[in-house]
């Protein structure tokens, strides 16, 4: 459930730090960009960019009321708050007892099956429903394209109702010129369309933040980012803005040196993109509490003073924290916690 803004923290200013905070305008901006292009169930946002079942409430109040999740636990999370209407764990487990808890939920459950072990796993769990996670070029989970229609049958053998097939484009979504992003994308959704020609059903899932509006094989597109984004997928000139930021006190100055530091480093923010951006100033580096940066076009900030981070990888930044701090201008409205952290 949400929580309500604390009385401790009125304003952005009083926020500890490393902190969290989200524009609530900016957030809504998003959420209603997505809503217009991709109406109701085209649309199924992967929950795993957020973790906070808060905001998915948001997603839901614009009509998309399918979620994609990367954890059980986030299954479990979104169920228990009501958010279950239909589930999809994109992602293989074979966890026993972590796949009886998901059969066990009041909620619809779909689970991605790559394998006859995922398969019989799933069934023996009591789960019945899935998908066929189709390799589409992204060397990550997925079964080999032509073995899409033999696991569809054996999935079917054992008791499961096929909804269709999921492939993830992952290696196309952040490629920056638009032109090679759309080409790879159709060649990766080839293969999937292939490939649910063997399957049947009536889903084909795909998609992220990065293809949203080009892919056009998919029935559903499980963007996740677009909500809060980051610099990495800002850098594609997609219809959002960055709504999320991490606030961080300055910490050390070196006027000789040129540079300071602030309190955000490794441990607050997902660093697999590359640096976070920083306005007015070039990140040096990061280290484990620490982020080090010089002056660009802004001169050094003092010891104290506040500095505004924009993260290059929404996900894993967010899951190294525990609130989200929602804003209007300086105000701080709402803590929503990030309640679906963890496996």
């Amino acid at each position: 459930m949400s929580q309500p803004a604390t009385s401790n923290y009125s304003l952005v200013s009083e926020l500890p730090t490393p902190a969290l905070v989200v524009d609530s305008a900016r957030l809504d901006h998003n959420l209603a960009a997505l809503a217009a292009a991709r109406p109701g169930r085209t649309a199924r946002p992967h929950v795993k960019a957020h973790k906070c079942t808060a905001l998915a409430r948001r997603q839901l109040a614009v009509g998309h009321d399918a979620f994609t999740c990367a954890t059980p636990r986030e299954m479990i999370g979104m169920a228990r708050a009501g958010l279950g209407a239909d589930l999809l764990l994109a992602n293989e487990v074979i966890d026993p007892f972590r796949l009886e808890a998901l059969a066990a939920l009041d909620a619809r459950v779909t689970i991605a099956v790559d394998s006859p072990a995922t398969i019989a796993a799933a069934a023996a769990a009591g789960l019945r429903e899935c998908l066929v996670d189709v390799n589409v070029g992204l060397p990550r989970a997925g079964c080999s394209p032509a073995d899409a229609g033999r696991l569809a049958d054996d999935a079917r053998n054992a008791g499961l109702s096929v909804r269709g097939v999921m492939g993830y484009e992952g290696h196309t979504v952040g490629i920056v010129d638009r032109v090679e992003r759309t080409e790879k994308t159709a060649t990766a959704m080839a293969i999937l369309a292939q490939a649910h020609s063997e399957v049947g059903g009536e889903i084909v899932s795909a998609g992220a933040t990065g293809t949203f509006d080009i892919n056009s094989v998919a029935t559903e597109i499980q963007a996740g980012s677009y909500a809060l984004m980051d610099s990495a997928y800002d850098d594609l000139g997609l219809p959002f803005v960055t709504a999320l930021e991490i606030i961080a006190t300055v910490i050390s100055v070196s006027p000789s040196e040129g540079y300071a530091v602030a309190d955000a480093g490794l441990k607050a923010l997902g660093m697999d993109h590359g640096n976070p951006r920083l306005n007015g100033y070039q990140v040096w580096f990061c280290s484990d509490e620490h982020i080090t940066f010089g002056p660009d076009e802004a001169s050094l900030p003092a010891v104290g003073d506040r500095v505004a981070i924009t993260p290059a990888h929404v996900d894993p930044t967010v899951a190294y924290h525990e609130t989200l701090f929602v804003t209007e201008g300086e105000r701080v409205v709402e803590a929503w916690a990030v309640d679906l952290r963890g496996w």
